[in-house]
């Protein structure tokens, strides 16, 4: 059987927007999109009736874009700086999770929900780390989340580890009777 012409009231995703005439199985026309009424025969006389209606809703598409975009811009600039407990090695005692984060944002002035958080595992490394921010459809914003460990920053961090690196590879060669003699 051929594919039947509809013409879409509202706009269906992966399908097309309000005023599209699409071609689909007549099955699926029949079976989902007649009785939902997100379409209708595409006819002439349909086709003139939902061209103005069409219109308003392509405005209002471009209005969600720009606010989107928006949106994403100011997300961009965006970096939290959170100050926690860790290790010598940098390793924090806990984690930083998408609630800390979105808390963060809130003392910011930005909203954000958990949900919108997309971090793969929470953060328990001190450094920058880079966090996906979900804002609509497939659109994301990304911010910075600096962790900084409480008293010491990293780089005092990596520099006290260098030190006794320094000194631990001193001692081993050394040996194990001491410095050497001048004999």
């Amino acid at each position: 059987m051929s594919d039947v012409e509809v013409l879409l009231q509202q706009s269906v995703k992966h399908l097309g927007l309000v005023g599209d005439v699409v071609k689909v199985k007549p099955g699926y026309a029949r079976n989902y999109l007649y009785p939902k009424r997100l379409g209708i025969p595409a006819t002439e006389d349909a086709k003139r009736q939902i061209a103005r209606r069409a219109a308003k809703v392509r405005e209002a598409e471009a209005l969600r874009l720009q606010e989107i975009s928006e949106l994403v811009g100011r997300l961009q600039g965006l970096e939290f700086k959170i100050t926690m407990k860790s290790d010598p090695n940098g390793n924090l005692y806990g984690s930083v999770n998408s609630a800390k984060i979105v808390e963060l944002a809130g003392e910011q002035g930005v909203t954000l929900a958990e949900k919108d958080v997309r971090l793969d595992a929470p953060i328990k490394t001190v450094g920058q780390h880079r966090v996906k921010i979900h804002v609509k459809d497939d659109e994301f914003g990304e911010v910075v989340v600096d962790v900084e460990a409480e008293g010491k920053s990293k780089e005092a961090l990596e520099a006290e580890a260098a030190a006794e690196a320094a000194l631990d590879a001193e001692a081993s060669a050394e040996g194990p009777g001491g410095p050497p003699s001048d004999d």
